[in-house]
Parts: C-alpha cells; sequence; structure tokens
C-alpha cells in the first residue's frame, strides 16, 4: 500500500471569459496549494473485487483509476482509502486532488506505467482542475483550466479559510449560468490582462493583492478577513470557501478565532504540493 497527501487549493484571481466550442467556459486564474490535505491510500487487489473506496465515497477517483486501468491494460483491483479532511464542495478541489493522488499511486504501484503527458490527458477527461494535482508548485491555469504553466511566487504564506455557517453551495454549473446570465464575460480580454500584468509584477507575498478578483463569486467574509488584516481575501473557486492572506501567523490566528462564530475556520499556510 501506498499513501500521499492530497493538498486543497485555491485560486489566486479568477477571470473567467465566454463559451468554448467545447462547452466549458475560457478562464485564466492561479492556483496556489494550501496545507489542508486529505490522506490517499492506494493498494492493488485481485482483479475480481474491482475498484473499491473507503472512508469516502469519491466517484472521480474510482473514475481516474478506471481510465488508469483501460490506458495501462491493467486489468487488476484497486482499495483505496480516503481519509477526509477537505470540505466537500467547497471551491477547495477536494475530489480533483483525491483523484490525482490516486492516479499518481497507482502509476507508480503499476508494471506498466504511463508517461506524464498520458497521465495529463486521464487527468483533463476527470476535470479541469485535476491536472494541476499532477504538478508540483503555483500553476497558471488557462483555457478550460487545464492548460498549465509553472510560476514562482512566495510559499509558506499564513492562510485563513472560512467556509460560511448555513450557505447553501449552489452547483458550479449554477454559478457559470449566473455569470452568463449576468453578462458576465463582457470585458473579458481586460482583465486576464490585468490579472497577467499583475503576475509578472509579483515578488513579494503582498505583491498577490494586486491579482483581481474572483468573477464567479464574492463574500462579506472576504471584507472581515482584510479588516482583520488580510492583505488579500477572495472567494475560492465558485465557492463558497473563502479564503485571507497574511503576513503573519499571530494575525492570520487572531482572525480565525473572531471569524469562527461565522464558519468553520481553518489557519494554514499556502505549500509547494512536492
Amino acid at each position: 500500500m501506498r499513501s500521499r497527501e492530497a493538498f486543497a487549493k485555491i485560486n489566486l484571481g479568477l477571470v473567467v471569459g465566454p463559451v468554448r466550442p467545447d462547452g466549458k467556459h475560457e478562464v485564466v486564474t492561479l492556483l496556489q496549494r494550501i496545507g489542508l490535505a486529505d490522506t490517499i491510500e492506494v493498494e492493488p487487489t485481485a482483479p475480481e473485487l474491482g475498484i473499491a473506496v473507503e472512508g469516502y465515497e469519491d466517484t472521480i477517483v474510482r473514475s481516474a483509476l478506471a481510465v488508469f486501468g483501460e490506458m495501462t491494460g491493467d486489468e487488476r483491483g484497486w482499495h483505496v482509502r480516503i481519509d477526509k479532511r477537505i470540505p466537500v464542495a467547497a471551491g477547495l478541489g477536494g475530489g480533483s486532488a483525491d483523484a490525482a493522488v490516486a492516479l499518481r499511486l497507482a502509476n507508480e504501484i503499476s508494471e506498466q506505467p504511463l508517461p506524464e503527458q498520458r497521465l495529463h490527458e486521464i487527468a483533463a477527461g476527470l476535470g479541469a482542475d485535476v491536472p494541476f494535482f499532477l504538478r508540483v508548485g503555483a500553476q497558471l491555469a488557462t483555457g478550460d483550466g487545464s492548460d498549465l504553466a509553472s510560476v514562482t511566487i512566495p510559499h509558506d504564506v499564513p492562510v485563513v479559510l472560512v467556509i460560511p455557517r448555513d450557505e447553501a453551495k449552489q452547483s458550479t454549473g449554477a454559478v457559470y449560468a449566473r455569470f452568463d446570465d449576468d453578462g458576465g464575460t463582457v470585458g473579458f480580454d481586460e482583465r486576464r490582462s490585468v490579472l497577467l500584468s499583475a503576475l509578472d509584477r509579483v515578488e513579494s507575498a503582498t505583491d498577490l493583492a494586486s491579482l483581481p478578483g474572483n468573477d464567479l463569486a464574492s463574500s462579506t467574509l472576504a471584507v472581515d478577513l482584510q479588516e482583520l488584516g488580510a492583505f488579500r481575501a477572495d472567494v475560492s473557486g465558485a465557492g463558497p470557501a473563502v479564503y485571507g492572506l497574511f503576513e503573519e501567523e499571530e494575525a492570520a490566528r487572531d482572525a480565525a478565532r473572531v471569524l469562527d462564530s461565522k464558519g468553520r475556520t481553518w489557519l494554514t499556510r499556502t505549500v509547494t504540493g512536492a
């Protein structure tokens, strides 16, 4: 059996454009891991046992291993155990992270491992975020979100993560539909240019404050985090999770304590995912 942590992600800026010919939206976003993580254990089993997922029934993990078996011709079964810590359906990419790590572990175990490009193809077919979790470090995601370019930005930055209490999670599809109905795609080229220009100027952690905000979602909790000292605060992905980046861990800890009454909070840091 092999095990590895599957880290959550946050979106440092999310610019959304028109619908592509494949039905997905054009996006530009900076993806960064944080220290909140699931633990994934993968073990090969007899073929007749199929693919069993224990701890959290994540169908994307099952799909990842099924496609992996088809591509490699490896007919063995797989047993996966997920120690789930990343909140589900929160905009933090937990399911995608689990699938990518399960795929990576299966490839390490397999007698017929796939090259990186084939793993990327499997990951892209599962979801736009999945390829990111096969890479190390922050990535600029473009296209449908699966076209990645490594970027160097400061890491080990204190992060306060908040999921508001009693706020129903909208489906990602519903969030995008509202964005389209509100004419959100107007000005995409300009917003994309702003994000790319701001990213080029990032030298210190606080320079991340100049990245544009999330096109899809906003939250009053981001305002609360800024008032409590965050130099950048925003919604991650389609939400509802909100993050705040801080210069000092003590200030981040104080902010997490204050906001505990408004939602579930975590104090963590940005990580490379190595």
